[in-house]
C-alpha cells in the first residue's frame, strides 16, 4: 500500500502512531461547544455574541480563534433579506404628528412603543401579524394574529400590550399611517389610556425603523425557512418565537449581550437599588457585579456598589479597550514613552 501511496514505510507508521497536540485537541474539544451553541441559539448569532453565549457557559474562547472554528466549521448566521412595504397610508383618516422623527432615545421601559402590521405566506392564504415594541427593552410586549389585516386585529395587540405592562400615561405609541392604527376605535383605546399618538411620515420605514428592524428579524431567523401548511402552523411558531427565543433568550448587542427579558429585570432591580439609597445610583445597562442583598440599609448597599465599581475599573475587559480594564489601559497611556522604572512608579 505504502508503494501505491508512494510513500515510505516508517513515514506511514509515523503518521499513523502520530498523536495531535494539545492545541489540536483543544480545537477539537471547542468546536463541538461551538457547533452546540450555534444550534442551541437558532444559527443566529455572530462571533461577538456566540463568544458571549459560551462565556456564560463556562468556556472562555478569544474572538479571533472562535471565528477562525467557526470557519473551519462553515457556521454561518443566517442573513437579513429586503424590505418590503406592507401597509396602505391612502385613506382621509386623521393623521397625528411624528413626536420621534427617528429619535429612538428612552430612558426607561413603557416610555416609547412602537406598533406595526406583517404578513405570513402559507398554503392555507395570507396571516397577518400585529405587533408592538417596546423600544428601550426591545421586547416584544403585545402581538396578534388573523386572516384579515383590520383595526381588531391592531387593538388585540394594544390591549396585550396594555394588560402585560400596564404603562403609565404619557406613553409615546407610534406607528405608521396605516387605516387600522388611525381608526377611530384605536385611537379612543389609545386616549382612554392616556397614550400619546405618533405616526411616521408617509412612505418613509426608517420612522419606524426598530418595528422594521424585528420583522426582518423574525422573517430571517424563522419565518423564511419554513413553508406553513396552514395559518395555525405558521402561528405556533411566530409565538414560540417570539414569547420563548426573542424576549427571553435572544441576545441583543444594544443591551449588553443579554435578552429584553434579562434587560428589563435588570433595569428593575437597579430601579429597587435607587429608591433604597435615596436616588443616589445611576442606572446602568452594564451591572454585571451588582447584587442586591435582601432590604439593605443606605450603608451596606453604598458599600456594596462602591465595591462593585472598583472590580469593574480595574478588572473588568472592554472590547473597545483592547480587552483591558479602564485603569489598566490608563496606565498604558501613561507609560507610552517613558522608562521601565518610571512606568512601575506609575
Amino acid at each position: 500500500m505504502c508503494q501505491v501511496f508512494g510513500v515510505s514505510r516508517s513515514g506511514y507508521y509515523n503518521w499513523v502512531q502520530h498523536e495531535p497536540s494539545d492545541r489540536k485537541q483543544s480545537d477539537e474539544r471547542l468546536k463541538l461547544e461551538i457547533k452546540v451553541a450555534h444550534i442551541r441559539t437558532r444559527e443566529t448569532y455572530g462571533t461577538r455574541r456566540l463568544q458571549t453565549e459560551l462565556a456564560e457557559n463556562g468556556i472562555i474562547v478569544g474572538r479571533d480563534r472562535l471565528a477562525r472554528l467557526r470557519k473551519e466549521l462553515r457556521l454561518r448566521c443566517k442573513q437579513k433579506r429586503k424590505f418590503r412595504a406592507t401597509t396602505n397610508s391612502n385613506h382621509n383618516l386623521p393623521v397625528a404628528p411624528n413626536l420621534l422623527n427617528q429619535t429612538f432615545a428612552p430612558t426607561a421601559p413603557n416610555q416609547v412603543w412602537v406598533a406595526d402590521l406583517t404578513y405570513v405566506a402559507t398554503q392555507e392564504g395570507w396571516l397577518y401579524l400585529a405587533g408592538i415594541k417596546d423600544v428601550y427593552t426591545c421586547e416584544i410586549v403585545g402581538y396578534a394574529m388573523g386572516e384579515r389585516m383590520t383595526k381588531e386585529l391592531t387593538g388585540k395587540a394594544l390591549f396585550m400590550a396594555l394588560r402585560s405592562q400596564r404603562p403609565p400615561a404619557g406613553l409615546i405609541h407610534h406607528s405608521d399611517r396605516g387605516s387600522q392604527y388611525c381608526a377611530y376605535d384605536y385611537r379612543v383605546i389609545q386616549e382612554q389610556f392616556g397614550l400619546k399618538t405618533s405616526m411616521s411620515r408617509k412612505g418613509n420605514c426608517y420612522d419606524n425603523a426598530p418595528m422594521e428592524s424585528f420583522w426582518g428579524t423574525l422573517k430571517n431567523e424563522s419565518l423564511s425557512h419554513y413553508r406553513f401548511n396552514n395559518r395555525d402552523e405558521a402561528i405556533s411558531v411566530i409565538r414560540e418565537y417570539i414569547e420563548i427565543f426573542y424576549n427571553r433568550q435572544r441576545r441583543h448587542s444594544r443591551l449588553g449581550n443579554i435578552s429584553p427579558a434579562a434587560f428589563r429585570e435588570k433595569y428593575h432591580q437597579m430601579a429597587v437599588l435607587k429608591k433604597r439609597t435615596n436616588g443616589s445610583v445611576r442606572y446602568c445597562q452594564y451591572t454585571s457585579y451588582i447584587s442586591i442583598m435582601p432590604k439593605p440599609d443606605g450603608l451596606t448597599a453604598a458599600k456594596n456598589l462602591a465595591e462593585a465599581f472598583e472590580h469593574y475599573n480595574e478588572w473588568h475587559p472592554h472590547s473597545a479597550l483592547g480587552y483591558r480594564s479602564p485603569r489598566e489601559y490608563l496606565r498604558q497611556r501613561a507609560c507610552n514613552g517613558l522608562s521601565d522604572n518610571r512606568c512601575l512608579e506609575i
